[in-house]
């Protein structure tokens, strides 16, 4: 299996996104990215649509 095809850069944001070491990232299946990747969306966009109590 050959490593992903992305930037350094997005390699190194991915990695503090998913909390993952770097060389873990970079040999992870596509497949497997994908779906941390829809989790991670799917968090985030659950934490910004909460209605912030005042």
């Amino acid at each position: 299996m050959k490593p992903l095809q992305i930037s350094p850069e997005t390699a190194v944001k991915l990695a503090e996104q998913l909390k993952v070491p770097l060389e873990h990232l970079m040999h992870m299946p596509q497949h497997i990215l994908l779906q941390k990747l829809a989790e991670l969306a799917k968090s985030s966009t659950s934490e910004n649509s909460e209605p912030e109590s005042k």
